[in-house]
């Protein structure tokens, strides 16, 4: 798994226990109390650390709130089950399920809906949550062009847009489809989903490189 905290400040070393209680307390706060009324004071006394431990790792609420949920997204793994359309649809549904919990629905809600008046809060969320997990699909396509399944891509840069608007249409699917939309990601939601993902990808205009690439 992915270190989802910030580099540590100057002084004493950071320790790796006391940051996983302290995003874990997190977690469990905005289960309990909501992002209004969760405060790092609750978090600190939650994880058994002091409110000063908090304050030498995070600048405030909207960073640990996003570290906490970023933690979660660095469960996902891209399952290897024999071909890509088989791959997605087992990433889709880990993702799912990590948003049916109730702390990745409160946590992501939260930071999001903060993050529409916070431009440095909207930029850690690229960073530590959407940057992070696009390498799913940077894995899943290396692995379907072993497999032959997909083509070499000569253009690195068009190869760049495609792997970010892979990643914009699966989020944003899964996203609105559990959270905006509160209805389950079946399997059969899921399946649908991918043969409209990859018959989208393989309907691209030539000039765009097609498919995947």
């Amino acid at each position: 798994m992915q270190s989802s905290t910030p580099a540590g400040r100057a002084g004493r070393p950071r320790s790796a226990a006391a940051d996983t209680a302290i995003l874990a307390a997190t977690r469990a706060a905005l289960v309990d109390l909501g992002w209004s009324k969760l405060t790092l004071g609750d978090v600190a006394t939650r994880a058994g650390v002091a409110k000063t431990t908090l304050y030498r790792r995070w600048a405030g609420k909207n960073e640990l709130v996003v570290d906490a949920v970023a933690e979660l997204f660095d469960e996902l793994e891209l399952p290897d089950r024999g071909s890509l359309p088989a791959d997605i649809e087992g990433v889709v549904l880990q993702f799912a399920a990590i948003l049916a919990r109730p702390e990745a629905r409160s946590g992501l809600m939260a930071v999001v809906a903060e993050s529409t008046r916070d431009d440095a809060l909207r930029e850690r969320i690229r960073a530590s949550i959407v940057e992070r997990q696009k390498r799913l699909v940077l894995e899943g396509r290396e692995r379907a062009q072993a497999r032959g399944e997909l083509p070499p891509e000569p253009d690195a840069a068009e190869a760049a847009r495609t792997a970010d608007l892979i990643f914009d249409m699966v989020a944003g699917a899964v996203v609105h489809r559990t959270l905006v939309s509160a209805q389950a990601a079946t399997e059969e939601w899921v399946r649908s989903f991918t043969q409209v993902l990859l018959w989208g990808l393989a309907s691209r205009p030539a000039e765009s490189g097609g498919g995947w690439a």
